[in-house]
């Protein structure tokens, strides 16, 4: 398992106009190779009317997966470019159909890579691209006394406390990076005298997205 990658959390639609032809690039979320086939027939059939669909997609946490297509366009002036943005992007788990009206006017190879580009860069701005980051859930049971010590160790480490719970003793859940666990486990057992009892609940994928924490139970 990669220790982090880059995925399409979200995804978006944006557009360009070159020398009046369309270029509509459009984004989605995708798993399988059948889920990104099913999302470029969609795309086909919202889309019926115009001369061209191209398409691009990666998938899997190393990219494994990849395959594009030039739906009628010059050969390696679309797909290959456009599959050649997401790479370089180093996003997973995308696929992106861009829609092509015609404007009249032909824009040379040149123009073609140089548009079919553009419009997937423009479509992944109106995205949303979340780092996933492989980290240890871990509960600490902590006196009173305990609790400034860790949230002071957690400050320091620039780590996120996910839960707090008070009764008669007081229940933090912290998610930690898995290079920066066993540092954070000898710094709580510093700081609270071997008297913190600790529990590893499970190592998982997290992401933050507009200062919020995502977690991947999958």
């Amino acid at each position: 398992m990669p220790q982090q990658y880059k995925i399409l959390y979200r995804g978006g639609e944006g557009e360009i106009v070159e020398k009046k032809s369309r270029f509509i690039a459009t984004t989605r979320p995708v798993k399988s190779e059948e889920e990104a086939i099913a999302f470029i027939e969609e795309m086909k059939k919202k889309y019926w009317d115009a001369r061209h669909n191209c398409s691009a997609y990666v998938i899997g946490e190393r990219g494994q997966v990849q395959r594009c297509s030039d739906d009628g366009e010059p050969s390696q002036t679309a797909g290959r470019p456009m599959l050649d943005v997401l790479l370089g992007e180093e996003v997973r788990n995308i696929c992106v159909v861009v829609t092509r009206y015609f404007g009249g006017t032909l824009l040379g190879t040149g123009g073609l890579v140089r548009a079919y580009s553009s419009a997937v860069q423009e479509g992944l701005k109106n995205s949303a691209i979340v780092e996933k980051c492989l980290g240890d859930r871990i509960l600490i049971h902590t006196d009173y006394n305990g609790v400034g010590k860790l949230q002071y160790v957690a400050g320091q480490m620039g780590l996120t406390i996910l839960d707090t719970q008070y009764t008669d003793q007081v229940d933090m859940t912290f998610m930690v990076p898995v290079d920066q666990t066993g540092s954070f486990l000898s710094q709580v057992t510093e700081k609270t005298a071997g008297r913190a009892q600790i529990e590893r609940e499970g190592t998982l994928y997290y992401g933050m997205l507009d200062g919020e924490m995502i977690l991947f139970e999958d």
